[in-house]
């Protein structure tokens, strides 16, 4: 696998929801290193719609949700960082969590 190809859809799926779907629909499926990205990027991406979601009731459920949202957003600067690197080291706390491959 061509690692300009993989490095490229490993970023891209980390960049917003339609970033994962071109990722996700574009990318060689042979290709593990994408695959591990995409999953990490998708448990990401859904803690911090979560996060979103609470941060809407205000009160203390804004607060948490404000915390969850924010530590979504470093989650996937580490994540984007991995993909630069081409490493398929597991993201701190979400990194464990399998939806996809």
């Amino acid at each position: 696998m061509d690692n300009k190809n993989t490095k490229l859809w490993s970023v891209v799926s980390y960049i917003t929801w339609i970033g994962w779907l071109a990722s996700f629909f574009l990318h060689d499926k042979r290709d593990n290193m994408v695959n591990h990205h995409l999953n990490q990027a998708l448990v990401i991406n859904l803690v911090s719609t979560v996060g979103g979601i609470l941060n809407r009731f205000g009160g203390l459920l804004g607060l948490v949700g404000s915390v969850v949202s924010l530590g979504g957003m470093v989650l996937l600067v580490i994540g984007i960082v991995r993909a630069l690197q081409l490493s398929d080291k597991p993201i701190p706390v979400v990194g464990d969590i399998h939806i996809i491959g």
